[in-house]
C-alpha cells in the first residue's frame, strides 16, 4: 500500500498531527528538518504553519515549493493511538 496524507494539522511550534490513508495517526516535529535552501525558510513560524496537504501529491506542501515524502513523515512521527 502507497502512503499518502489525508488530514494534517499545526499542533504548536514545528510539529505536525498527521493522518495517513492507512488510518496511522501521530505528531511529527520537524524543528531539525528545516534546513538549506528550501526548508530554512519555513524556520519563519509564520511561514511554516501555512502548510496544506497537496491533493495531487497527498502529501504536506509549503507555498515556496517545499514538501515531504508522506513515507518520510510516517517513519518519523511518533505515533498516537
Amino acid at each position: 500500500m502507497f502512503l499518502h496524507v489525508r488530514e494534517a494539522r499545526h499542533i504548536a511550534d514545528y510539529t505536525i498531527w498527521l493522518r495517513f490513508n492507512n488510518g496511522a495517526k501521530g505528531e511529527i516535529d520537524l524543528s531539525n528538518e528545516l534546513k538549506g535552501e528550501v526548508f530554512g525558510p519555513l524556520k519563519d513560524l509564520n511561514l511554516f504553519k501555512k502548510f496544506t496537504v497537496d491533493p495531487d501529491i497527498e502529501t504536506v506542501v509549503w507555498e515556496n515549493g517545499a514538501d515531504l515524502a508522506p513515507e518520510f513523515l510516517y517513519e518519523n512521527m511518533k505515533i498516537i493511538a
